[in-house]
């Protein structure tokens, strides 16, 4: 019976510290002690209660984890430099990577800008998309393209 109680506490320290980070990965853990503390009860061998929590654990993890990701985080909403991603610019200098320079204004601030493809230059005056963000500069492609 001790055994059951040692898989509940488990349980609840795996709640606790999700409620905490609201990661979704210690709630995986937590579903996988509940059923450790279920065999525990039906008295079940102590390798087969472990056994059972390691791959209820790593299954409910590894299959629902993604889809609850989704699920839960669909209204996040970006900031900062985040929100930058998929923004339209205006090229104020032209962007060449190899000749390392270019500027960019998005959302009214300049910005260091580097094509995304050392082969692509951009033209002061052109319109492009900001793909992602390296360190402190963003990194573009042309408006209305996928590269």
């Amino acid at each position: 019976m001790m055994t059951v109680m040692y898989w509940l506490a488990a349980a609840a320290v795996f709640v606790i510290i999700e409620m905490l980070t609201m990661g979704l990965t210690t709630v995986w853990f937590a579903a996988g002690a509940l059923i450790g503390a279920l065999m525990a009860a039906l008295s079940l061998p102590l390798w087969s209660q472990i056994i059972a929590f390691a791959a209820v654990s790593f299954f409910l993890l590894v299959l629902t984890r993604p889809w609850a990701l989704k699920f839960f985080n669909n209204k996040r909403e970006r900031t900062n430099v985040d929100s930058l991603i998929g923004q339209t610019g205006v090229v104020t200098q032209e962007i060449d990577n190899l000749g390392a320079r270019g500027q960019v204004r998005v959302r009214g601030q300049i910005w260091t800008a580097r094509s995304i493809s050392d082969e692509r230059k951009f033209s002061e005056g052109e319109k492009v998309v900001v793909e992602k963000i390296s360190g402190v500069k963003v990194i573009v492609k042309p408006l209305g393209k996928a590269e």
